[in-house]
């Protein structure tokens, strides 16, 4: 199967400049393009996940990727999808979340000689001369049509700084200058960067004249829009000391039927014919699907070791057959107890699984909360500190388990 048909029947396209050159480049040509990445945190997440796949697929058919750290760009903020300017990042933060994430895209893509390009924009946007740069590359911009682009418009009703009003210039420069230093014809992103990309697309071909594309990709979201990725306790990370392999097991173990197989599509190297085959799959067969996918993923970010763990954990908690090793846990110290016992509602916040006492009550009287295998009634029930010497297991509905220890 050629590449761009796998693309499209895995759902992974979403809006193109020129499909038809594109179809042609990807499946006839080898295509050196790029993906930036702005340095905000010190791990990688979820939404990241999904164009490293991309980045790996490509690569295996014999692309060459560019993965553009975004050290300059960090430093102002994109306003894409934001409803408040982002917190500005020190120099020093910014080039230590970017070493974090080439250690951890390393393990996603091969950057052996001539098979992938590690780029920073720091590198030429920091150096720029401000009045050259407006001469020059901010002349090919109109105002009118930038504050038509998409990624403005919920910043502009709330009031969009000088200094984010210039990213779509700096993303579009990047795009000028990968083409002049390696020769990059293509730049690809989240949907959400589609006014972005547009404008980086433009400008390189009214500076150099050369033809060059775009493409953007379905965002992880829900059947009904919402953004994948996020769990009450924050973002699903890569790194294994922010999201545990277990957590992160069980994060796609327990995603929604209807979200099961668009996620196998998107995130995974399960061929297509088989994806496609358990598009029919209902009930316990779903369930089945599900441990696919989580198995996958956890075995490609993390290990196939820490994916069979959290497979086994997993079904021994599936099937109540008592606790695992791997299950994420949390310890309690002496302030966490008054006069040696701790009531149930603080317990849950104290474990990240309620926000705050008033959804810990909604949660027990809804009927919610089990406690070593006992469901909990009443909202003041305490529990001594005898309690948790061998760990106390919480189950919060059916398919979140913490354990509690001393």
């Amino acid at each position: 199967m050629k590449l761009y048909e796998e693309l499209t029947r895995r759902g992974l396209i979403a809006q193109t400049t020129n499909a038809e050159a594109i179809q042609k480049a990807l499946d006839e040509g080898k295509v050196t393009f790029y993906i930036g990445f702005d340095a905000t945190a010190d791990s990688l997440h979820v939404g990241h996940f999904l164009q490293l796949m991309i980045m790996a697929r490509m690569q295996k058919a014999g692309h060459v990727p560019i993965v553009l750290l975004g050290t300059g760009t960090t430093m102002v903020g994109d306003p894409t999808g934001k409803t408040d300017m982002r917190k500005m990042l020190t120099e020093e933060q910014i080039d230590h979340n970017a070493e974090r994430f080439r250690q951890q895209m390393s393990k996603f893509i091969d950057f052996s000689e001539g098979k992938a390009i590690l780029a920073k924009n720091g590198d030429w946007l920091k150096k720029l001369n401000y009045i050259e740069f407006l001469r020059d590359i901010g002349v090919h911009f109109t105002v009118n049509r930038m504050l038509a682009a998409e990624c403005y418009k919920a910043r502009y009703e709330r009031g969009l700084t000088f200094i984010e009003f210039n990213y779509m210039i700096m993303q579009s420069y990047d795009f000028l200058k990968l083409h002049e230093m390696y020769g990059c014809t293509m730049e690809m992103g989240g949907d959400d960067q589609w006014s972005n990309i547009l404008g980086g697309v433009d400008l390189t071909r009214r500076v150099t004249g050369d033809e060059v594309y775009g493409i953007t990709f379905t965002l992880l979201t829900t059947k009904e829009g919402k953004k994948m990725g996020k769990t009450e306790n924050g973002a699903v990370w890569l790194d294994r000391e922010k999201t545990s392999p277990y957590e992160f097991f069980q994060y796609w173990r327990n995603v929604a039927d209807d979200d099961v197989i668009n996620c196998l599509k998107l995130l995974t190297f399960v061929p297509i014919e088989e994806i496609e085959a358990m598009e029919s799959w209902e009930g316990s067969q779903l369930n089945k699907a599900k441990e696919i996918l989580a198995y996958e993923l956890t075995k490609t970010v993390h290990s196939a070791e820490d994916a069979d763990a959290a497979l086994a954990a997993s079904r021994a908690l599936f099937s109540g057959a008592g606790d695992s090793e791997t299950m994420p846990s949390t310890q309690l110290s002496e302030e966490d107890f008054a006069n040696g016992k701790i009531g149930i509602l603080d317990l849950m916040v104290r474990c990240g699984l309620c926000a705050s006492k008033g959804e810990a009550r909604r949660l027990v009287n809804q009927g919610g909360v089990t406690a070593a295998d006992e469901k909990i009634a009443d909202a003041n029930q305490t529990f001594p500190k005898e309690a948790f010497a061998d760990g106390l297991v919480l189950k919060k509905g059916k398919k979140v388990f913490h354990k509690a220890t001393l």
